[in-house]
């Protein structure tokens, strides 16, 4: 079984270890595979799940944790830790408690170790689907919704609470009233889009920047084969007889990120832990810092544009 580095952040219980490597759950229709995933992640190490309302893998999720703890493959619910994440039809003050306890329900659990607002905007749409009518999608009161999320801390059904495609600015905009600042700040970051600024501010701020899409969401309709196929990854990875994936994964840790993987292949969930014993050399790391960037990844929906903010636009190919 891998043994996983861990990163920490703040929660309910003073400073708490976050796996750097999750195992994400977004796909459609799949339940069964999600959680013959997630059993099998158990097995070979994985201690991070990422789910979300949206994704409506929740219930699978949290039945493979079950299952893993009957089957003894970890002693205790202690041993993992579950994100979840609010999706936008719920961001006003009187959904937020409401909205948890429903994915509480849908996982089985009496906390989750990590909650965040899923983007910074609210939708007027009671049902969790897509494409979401551009009328329906306004502004956020950001600072009604973090008091609701400081309340699910307080009330111990989240350990730790943050945000996720939230712009540098609009995490100081919380940082100004906040009690509980955020713990963590998911957004797309890959060799491709490095996000450099937004992390230097996270880390400037105690928060953790997690990785989503490390490999640019290959083989989703939303994503793209921008960082499988580009040849300045590929090279290092055959200089250094690993996998292009391995050398993006690399990457991210030695960026002092943590990265949420989604593969439900076995080979592939392997190879996705087989980067903590060894670097990058410096000449690696400067010949990936020259990387062009670029940002369009098709997520959830919407078209996440600009470097340090979110300019949502209607896919209507999703």
């Amino acid at each position: 079984m891998a043994r996983i580095p861990s990163a920490t952040i703040s929660s309910s219980d003073g400073p708490r270890p976050i796996p750097v490597i999750g195992l994400g759950t977004a796909t459609v229709g799949r339940s069964d595979e999600v959680k013959a995933a997630v059993v099998e992640a158990i097995k070979m190490g994985y201690r991070h799940f990422d789910t979300a309302a949206f994704y409506g893998t929740e219930k699978p999720v949290g039945e493979a944790i079950a299952e893993a703890l009957q089957a003894g493959f970890i002693k205790s619910r202690a041993e993992v830790f579950i994100t979840t994440k609010l999706w936008p039809n719920s961001t006003e003050r009187h959904l937020v408690l409401p909205a948890l306890k429903k994915s509480l329900q849908n996982l089985g659990q009496e906390y989750v170790d990590l909650y965040l607002i899923h983007w910074p905007l609210k939708i007027n749409y009671p049902h969790i689907k897509i494409p979401v009518p551009t009328e329906c999608v306004t502004a956020i009161d950001i600072k009604s919704v973090w008091e609701a999320m400081e309340e699910c801390q307080n009330l111990g059904l989240t350990k730790s609470i943050g945000v996720s495609n939230f712009s540098s600015d609009k995490i100081q905009e919380i940082l100004s009233f906040a009690k509980i600042p955020p713990a963590v700040n998911q957004v797309e970051m890959n060799p491709l889009w490095q996000q450099k600024q937004l992390n230097k501010f996270c880390k400037e701020n105690h928060i953790l920047l997690t990785a989503y899409s490390p490999l640019a969401s290959f083989g989703n309709s939303w994503g793209n084969n921008s960082v499988v196929e580009c040849n300045v990854l590929q090279d290092i990875a055959k200089s250094r007889g690993k996998t292009t994936a391995q050398i993006s994964l690399r990457w991210l840790y030695e960026q002092g990120v943590s990265f949420i993987v989604k593969s439900f292949n076995k080979e592939r969930m392997k190879q996705n832990l087989d980067i903590f014993d060894w670097a990058l050399t410096q000449e690696d790391l400067n010949i990936i810092s020259q990387i062009p960037q670029r940002k369009l990844v098709y997520l959830l929906g919407f078209v996440v544009t600009e470097p340090n903010d979110v300019t949502v636009e209607i896919d209507s190919k999703l």
